[in-house]
C-alpha cells in the first residue's frame, strides 16, 4: 500500500492545493456559522460532499425541512450517478474497497480517476484506492484547517463559496489540454448554456446533465472513433521514432541495421 500510495500522490497534488484552499472556505464558512471544528471533521468524513456542503451550510442555517433539503441534496448530487455508471466495471473488480470508491467519487476524483493509469509495477486497485483516500484525507485536513482558523480569525466570508467554481474551471482546462478531441468539452458547454438560457441558473442542473448524457450517447461513436484516431496516430509516431532516431545516428553500424 505504500508503494501505491508514494505513486498517487504526485497524481492528486493539484486536487490537494484546490482542497485544501477549498475546504479551507468550507471550514471558515462552517465555522462562522455556528459549528466548530469537530463538526467540520465528521461532516467531511461522513459526507464528503463537496459542493454539497457549502450548501449544506445554507440548509442548516436556514431552517430547510428535510424533505426539501433531501429533494435539493438528490438534485445537486444526482451527476454522481453518471459518474458511477463509468465505473461500473472498474469498481466491480474492487473487492472490499468498492464501497469505499463509490462513495468517495466526487468531481475532481472521478476526473482524475479518467485521465490517469497506474505505474506498470503498482496494483492498479490499490492505486486507484490510494488516489480517492488522499483526495479525501486533503478535503478532511483543509476543512478542519479552516475551522481552527475561523475560530481564531473573524472577517467577512462573502464570496468564498466560489473557491469550489474556481477549482471545476481549473480541472475543465486541464482535460482540455489532455485531450486532443475537446467535442465532449464543447457539447457540455453548449449544452449548458442552452439549458441556462431555457430554464434559468437556478434550475439547470437536473437538465443540463440530462441534456449533456443524452447529447454524448447520440455522439459517442463519432467521438469514440476520433478518440480512436489519436490514439492510433500517436502509437505509430511512438513505433517510428526509434528507427527515424537510428537513421540519422552518425554510427555507421546503427544506420546499416536500420536499412536491413
Amino acid at each position: 500500500m505504500k508503494k501505491a500510495l508514494k505513486a498517487a500522490f504526485p497524481c492528486t497534488v493539484p486536487i490537494m492545493l484546490g482542497y485544501l484552499s477549498i475546504g479551507i472556505a468550507f471550514g471558515l464558512l462552517f465555522q462562522n456559522a455556528g459549528y466548530n471544528f469537530v463538526w467540520a471533521f465528521g461532516m467531511s468524513v461522513l459526507v464528503y460532499a463537496g459542493a454539497m456542503q457549502f450548501i449544506a451550510v445554507s440548509i442548516l442555517t436556514s431552517g430547510l425541512s428535510l424533505i426539501q433539503a433531501a429533494v435539493m441534496t438528490l438534485l445537486v448530487n444526482i451527476r454522481h450517478m453518471f459518474y458511477g455508471l463509468s465505473f461500473l466495471d472498474t469498481f466491480s473488480k474492487m473487492g472490499k474497497a468498492k464501497g469505499y470508491m463509490i462513495f468517495s467519487l466526487t468531481d475532481e476524483t472521478y476526473s482524475l480517476l479518467c485521465s490517469i493509469q497506474s505505474p506498470e509495477d503498482v496494483d492498479p486497485k490499490k492505486f486507484l484506492f490510494s488516489v480517492s483516500f488522499l483526495n479525501q484525507c486533503y478535503w478532511v485536513a483543509g476543512s478542519v484547517l479552516g475551522s481552527l482558523l475561523g475560530s481564531f480569525i473573524t472577517f467577512d466570508t462573502t464570496g468564498m463559496d466560489f473557491a469550489m467554481t474556481a477549482l471545476f474551471i481549473v480541472i475543465f482546462l486541464d482535460q482540455w489540454k489532455a485531450y486532443k478531441t475537446h467535442r465532449p468539452a464543447l457539447i457540455g458547454l453548449a449544452a449548458s448554456a442552452a439549458v441556462l438560457i431555457a430554464v434559468g441558473p437556478d434550475n439547470m442542473a437536473l437538465p443540463a446533465m440530462l441534456l449533456i448524457t443524452a447529447l454524448l450517447l447520440v455522439f459517442r461513436r463519432p467521438i469514440s472513433a476520433k478518440l480512436q484516431s489519436d490514439e492510433d496516430v500517436l502509437t505509430a509516431d511512438a513505433d517510428t521514432a526509434p528507427a527515424e532516431a537510428a537513421a540519422t545516428s552518425a554510427d555507421p553500424e546503427v544506420r546499416k541495421e536500420v536499412t536491413l
